[in-house]
């Protein structure tokens, strides 16, 4: 069995934000604290894809992040880039590379744009 190696260096500060669920009219409503745990990652992007619907133009960047695994990390967390300050929310559930509890990858998405 041949080891794991990271693609690229963790050298991207990031912040892992979980969510805080409040509830509004009997509706749950997630946000995101301003602060949470600060982690290293490798984040390599894939540009964004311009999307119109209903006459509003969006644009929705995706990338992929690999760092040190983290039990906590959930599909339900969002991360934070540290040096942008760019939120992307975590699209399904964080891989435990040869589940050896020592890397975890995972695809983050953020949706930008407006009327």
């Amino acid at each position: 069995m041949a080891d794991f190696k990271p693609s690229y260096p963790y050298n991207t500060a990031i912040e892992l934000l979980f969510p805080v669920y409040t509830e509004e009219l009997t509706v749950l409503q997630k946000t995101y604290p301003a602060t949470g745990i600060y982690l290293s990652c490798s984040f390599k992007t894939y540009g964004g894809t311009e999307n119109i619907e209903n006459g509003i133009l969006s644009v929705v960047s995706t990338a992929t992040v690999e760092t040190w695994y983290r039990p906590d990390i959930q599909s339900n967390c969002a991360i934070k880039l540290l040096e942008t300050g760019e939120i992307f929310e975590i699209l399904g559930r964080p891989e435990n590379i040869d589940m050896r509890h020592q890397f975890c990858r995972f695809k983050v998405r953020s949706v930008e744009g407006g009327a």
